[in-house]
């Protein structure tokens, strides 16, 4: 009972997500936007029983974000935090029902991770979006992970960073349960439809997520490779923690 009186309440904040992009937004300034979507991701934690704490400070200004993956809703953390945040995300989530949508009018920058000509345009946009201000989140391992263990890095977008000589701050996602370090229910992985994960993370009892936001660092005249490595070192020092 208690899992499908989350499932509804969830539709219908999404319900009313979906009211305000295509009523409210227009009329919003930047400010008001912002605002919006960080009292709608947090209030999408919530209504889902998450609690989430956060560590560390983010960068003012223009970064690169990188983060760990490991769930859809790593990006309503995020932005409950941080919701200037324009995330890279592959293009097939802009198809996914109701969430699409939303995902899409927080600014995300869609990407054929497929397709290398794609890549090379995103790495554009991104460069394009930092030297204007903006903050982008890239989650490097290209797709979600179990949790404990990192999937290997791509570097390719660091070097709209690296280009622009915009700052990079590492940031780790933990989602763990009472009796899990690293919760099994939040995990996206594999086979698993979103359906199936949603009926996973409503279910599940004590859910959190932890946020740490690492210190920024300089990536002017960096080598991309590397600089992806020593990231994905400090972001897997955090998790053994």
């Amino acid at each position: 009972m208690r899992a499908i009186w989350r499932l509804l309440r969830l539709l219908v904040h999404v319900a009313g997500g979906l009211w305000t992009i295509h009523v409210r937004f227009g009329s919003l300034d930047r400010a008001g936007r912002l605002a919006a979507i960080q009292a709608w991701s947090s209030r999408t934690l919530v209504l889902l029983g998450v609690e989430l704490k956060c560590s560390g400070l983010p960068r003012p200004g223009a970064k690169l974000l990188l983060a760990n993956h490991v769930s859809w809703l790593d990006i309503a953390a995020v932005h409950a935090v941080m919701p200037e945040a324009r995330f890279v995300a592959k293009a097939g989530i802009k198809h996914w029902p109701l969430v699409g949508a939303l995902v899409e009018a927080a600014g995300t920058l869609f990407i054929e991770r497929s397709s290398k000509r794609d890549a090379l345009r995103v790495v554009h946009q991104t460069a394009e979006a930092l030297k204007n201000g903006d903050t982008v989140a890239v989650f490097p391992e290209g797709t979600t992970g179990p949790g404990p263990e990192l999937l290997p890095f791509h570097a390719n977008l660091l070097q709209a960073a690296i280009a622009t000589e915009t700052p990079i701050q590492p940031m780790m996602l933990r989602w763990h349960e009472p009796g899990q370090r690293f919760s099994t229910s939040a995990r996206f992985i594999g086979d698993m439809t979103l359906l199936q994960s949603v009926w996973s993370i409503v279910s599940a009892r004590g859910l959190g997520c932890e946020l740490r936001i690492l210190l920024p660092m300089e990536s002017a005249h960096a080598d991309r490779r590397a600089l992806s490595e020593h990231v994905r070192e400090l972001i897997a020092e955090e998790l053994a923690r």
